[in-house]
Formats: C-alpha cells, structure tokens, sequence
C-alpha cells in the first residue's frame, strides 16, 4: 500500500481514497487483481479494442471524429455527439481529453507517457486521454489507436465560451481543428459565448441544434470533394442560440480579454500541490480520476477545508533555500467591445450572429506590413555593414 508520507496526504484522506477504489473493484482482493488486468489490457491493446469496437458500424457511413477542451464528460461534447449518433448518419468516434484542458492552445505532450481509456458514450466508439486536446486528434489521427486510416471530418467542440480574437492562440478547442488540418483532415472548432449571468445549459443543446445542418454541409461537401482545404472553419455561437440572427462570415479580429495576474498567497501553495500532482502513481492521481464519485469529492472538499482552516495571513512570497519564491494566477477579465467592423469575428458575435471564420495555416501577411518590413531588413543590413 502506497504510505502516507509518501503522497503527503493526512491519513483520513488515504482510507477514504481507499474505501472508494475497494468499493468500485468490489472491496476484494482477488477481484481487484483482476480488475487491474483488465483495465490494463484495456489500455495497453487500445488499437485491438478500437478495432473490434469499428467492426460494429456501418463501413458505408462516413467516419467523424469529435475531441474538444473541456474534457471528454463535458456537455458541449455529450450533446454534440448525441445528435451526430441521433441522426444516424456517421461513424462518431470520439477521442477527447479526460480533464479540463482549455486555454491549453497548441500544446503537445512529449517525452511524457499518457493514458488511453476506453469511454461509455452510447452509439460512438470513444476514449478519453490523460493528455491535451492536440494529444487526441494528433494519437487519433496518427493510426495508433483507431482502425481507419483517416475520417472525414473533424469536429471540436462545444466549448465553454468565445474563442474569438487572439483567444484563438490560447484556444485548445481551435488547435484541436486546427491540428487536424495540419494532417490534411478537413475541420471545424465550435464555441458558445457563454455568459455566466445569462447561459443554462440547456443552450448547448441549442447551439448543437444551429449548428447541426452547417456539420451535415460540410460532411456532404468534403465527400464531394468541394469542401475548402486549405482552411478549417472556426464556428462562434452567440449567447442566445435559439434567437441567434442566422450565418456570417467573419474575419479574425484583434479582440482578447484583459489579462489580471493576482498575487497568491504563499499559504495556498504549498510545496506538496507539486508533488502531489507529479507523483502519477499516488493516490494523488486516483483522486483526480474519481472526482465523479461522491465519497472522493468529499474527501477533496475536506482537504481544502482542512487547509483553510489552518491557513495564516502571508504577503505572497516564501522563503526556500535563501529564495524568495513568489505566486501568481492569471485570470482574463471581459472588457467592453469597442467599435469595429462588422465583419469581424467579436462584432458580428455580439450582434447575434453565428459566426464562421475561414482559419489558415499560413497567415497572410498584408501588402503594406510587407513593405515595412522589407524596408525595415534592409536598413538593419546596411547598417551593420557600416
């Protein structure tokens, strides 16, 4: 058994942990042996299972591919592939992340192991993966783990909240299309500007709705071979699916949200927050996958009371090793909109539209900022040769 010392976690917190990984495996130990293996040979012949779980569809439906950054139970995700499976029209495989993993953009995960588990989604073929979201479609993509060479259609999203502007560089659900695209798959991100005093969720299952025929459009073109290539679409729903004021087509803005970074206290945290979410092996990472179960989420809710309780004033700095170690957490503030052309991306938002933006690979590069800085170069150049 792993000790407490070891993973720093108060003894309370260890039975607890224990109790709910013996009650899911049964509470015995030759099933928990068994139950171990199982969930090995699970992971481990991910691409077997993939296989087996593909023999089940229809080879004559084109095959769609669902990822996003809010984590594979997220309802953006549920609704979404519950149309794409409703409408009895696709192969939906789903590969998403098993966390949240949103403002992540384009980052990989390399020289690090990750985990693939199958997932419950009924009617799809899925697995959540302990990496980011460009980690799920690159594995998918890659042949490693599903069966077919290539879908038709990558689609990512629903996300949680405008992917507008420069969002788009921090935006996981947008790299998620657009890793896609790199590999040659044609791809669309979807985003809900969703707004924590007006939004419920049942805006979800409206965005999925408005946005549903442009999907099916798009899966008919690309198998007709007239679907843009060079291009994936980054689809933004406004507030207020139901009423929205219909399509336009939008050109990325220079809009983003004010950066705030807040000083932390030095108290809330502690050394061990590193260890306790490095050591893959702790009871650390069990409580992160369970934080469906109820008796682990009270277990978490306890610690953090525990900690607070015993939490004294700080100026947000500590002392280690004769250095004074700071903290700091970045939150994005909403800022108003300030006018600007109606054609782009933010504004024809929050006028109400649904708005699709043709994003490239290669950004172009206007004519005049060309000019500036070719002249720019040469004027360097020549004088450094003086």
């Amino acid at each position: 058994m792993t000790t407490t010392k070891k993973n720093m976690l108060p003894p309370g917190l260890v039975n607890n942990l224990q109790e709910v990984l013996l009650s899911r495996k049964g509470g015995n130990s030759g099933d928990d042996k068994n139950d171990e293996q199982r969930k090995s040979e699970a992971v481990g012949d991910s691409t077997e299972a993939s296989t087996s779980a593909s023999d089940e569809n229809d080879d004559s439906k084109p095959v769609v591919l669902v990822t996003n950054g809010e984590g594979i139970d997220s309802l953006g995700l549920v609704y979404l592939v519950q149309a794409l499976v409703g409408s009895g029209l696709f192969n939906v495989h789903v590969c998403a992340p098993q966390s949240d993993k949103s403002v992540s953009g384009h980052s990989v995960t390399v020289g690090e192991t990750i985990t693939v588990t199958p997932s419950e989604i009924e009617g799809a073929t899925a697995y959540e993966v302990s990496g980011t979201t460009v980690d799920c479609v690159s594995l998918a993509l890659s042949g490693a783990l599903f069966s077919w060479s290539k879908p038709l259609l990558v689609i990512s999203g629903i996300n949680r909240g405008s992917s507008c502007g420069h969002h788009m560089f921090y935006s996981s659900v947008v790299a998620g299309a657009r890793e896609a695209l790199i590999f040659g798959v044609p791809s669309l991100s979807i985003s809900l500007n969703w707004k924590r005093e007006e939004s419920q969720e049942s805006d979800f299952k409206d965005a999925v709705a408005v946005c549903l025929p442009l999907l099916t459009a798009a899966i008919r073109d690309v198998e007709r071979g007239v679907f843009p290539k060079s291009c994936f679409l980054n689809i933004e729903i406004p507030t207020s699916p139901s009423t929205n004021k219909g399509f336009k087509l939008t050109k990325q803005s220079m809009w983003r949200s004010a950066p705030n970074w807040l000083a932390v206290s030095a108290n809330r945290h502690p050394s061990s927050a590193a260890h306790f979410m490095s050591n893959q092996q702790s009871l650390g990472l069990q409580l992160a996958q369970l934080s469906r179960d109820a008796s682990a989420a009270g277990a978490a809710r306890r610690i953090t009371t525990q900690r607070q309780n015993v939490e004294v004033e700080s100026v947000g700095a500590v002392k280690s090793d004769n250095k004074v170690k700071k903290y700091f957490r970045l939150e994005f503030m909403n800022k108003e909109q300030e006018d600007a052309d109606e054609d782009l991306d933010v504004k024809a938002l929050d006028n109400g539209f649904v708005a699709v933006t043709p994003i490239s690979l290669c950004q172009q590069i206007e004519s005049d900022i060309q000019s500036a800085a070719s002249d720019w170069i040469s004027g360097a150049l020549k004088a450094a040769e003086q």
